[in-house]
């Protein structure tokens, strides 16, 4: 598969096949990211060990200590372009992300079906004193002003802009699509006089949408009729509580809001986007082409 690089600061289109190097990360911010953040003394760091769990054979990347927040654009071939892009918000728990599995090949995913895959690195770990969701939740919303700003440029299509979380991800993904146009920082130049509501959202395994000390829904989450199209998966059997996923929905229910759901009975959570023999949950991406299709997100 061949991606292409689409540089921010450059005005042309980067070629990068398999094998060649990583496309150079985009500045999601001009200056100093808002709120708090981890040092940016401290480098980024990868965090995976050789025990933890496999995914279809394979260890998952993840990386902590992200103070400088980035974007990685991956293209479809022209041929297949069809104007759609996504931002992708891989999960760890707010204190890291796993940045393959949920991440660079949920773009390859997206590209095989002519969408536009944008990985993004947001703040982690969550800091002190502040939200847990915060950090990612601005990282977010400025991405989204900053890719729609640059839909001309790119080749995409600005009502067409939607976000893919995985857990954590999933819920700052669903959180940025509640929020709407409630930014959740001071705007810092013309980029974030473009709107930063995610045009649909794909929500694999969300978490914190289920409240433990009610056993409802988390009610600081603002469901309303103004929010986008929602695709939603999570296994019965998910550590995290699969009330999440249900709960949601059935918020967004009450709200008329357009939700596809898909509550599989076993898979556990952190599946991301590898397919596993005689795991139905991993065939997600499937189901989620045809609900892009059918809702008229993508031709």
């Amino acid at each position: 598969m061949r991606l292409l690089l689409l540089g921010l600061w450059v005005g042309s289109l980067v070629n990068v096949s398999t094998g060649a190097a990583e496309p150079t990360p985009i500045r999601v911010w001009p200056g100093t990211p808002p709120g708090k953040t981890v040092s940016s003394a401290l480098a980024e760091v990868d965090i995976t060990k050789p025990e933890d769990r496999l995914i279809a054979g394979r260890r998952v990347t993840r990386i902590s200590n992200i103070s400088v927040p980035t974007l990685i654009v991956y293209q479809p071939t022209p041929a297949k372009r069809n104007g759609a892009a996504v931002i992708i918000c891989p999960g760890g728990g707010y204190q890291r992300i796993a940045t393959d599995a949920e991440g660079t090949e949920v773009a390859a995913w997206l590209n095989s079906i002519g969408v536009t895959g944008i990985l993004l690195k947001y703040r982690v770990p969550a800091q002190e004193g502040q939200p847990i969701w915060l950090g990612a939740v601005q990282d977010l919303q400025r991405s989204i002003s900053l890719v729609r700003s640059r839909a001309a440029e790119w080749g995409l299509n600005p009502a067409r802009i939607g976000a893919c979380g995985f857990s954590a991800g999933a819920n700052a993904a669903g959180l940025a699509a509640a929020f709407g146009k409630d930014r959740k920082y001071p705007a810092a130049d013309a980029i974030d006089q473009v709107s930063c509501r995610p045009d649909f959202g794909l929500l694999i395994y969300p978490a914190n949408f289920w409240d433990p000390k009610t056993d409802g829904f988390n009610t600081s989450v603002p469901i309303s009729s103004a929010m986008p199209p929602m695709f939603l998966v999570q296994n019965y059997d998910d550590p995290v509580n699969p009330l999440n996923a249900l709960l949601l929905a059935a918020e967004l229910k009450r709200h008329n809001v357009p939700a596809e759901l898909h509550m599989y009975a076993v898979g556990g959570h952190g599946f991301g986007i590898r397919p596993v023999a005689g795991e139905a949950c991993t065939t997600w991406p499937a189901s989620a082409e045809v609900w892009l299709r059918t809702s008229q997100l993508i031709p």
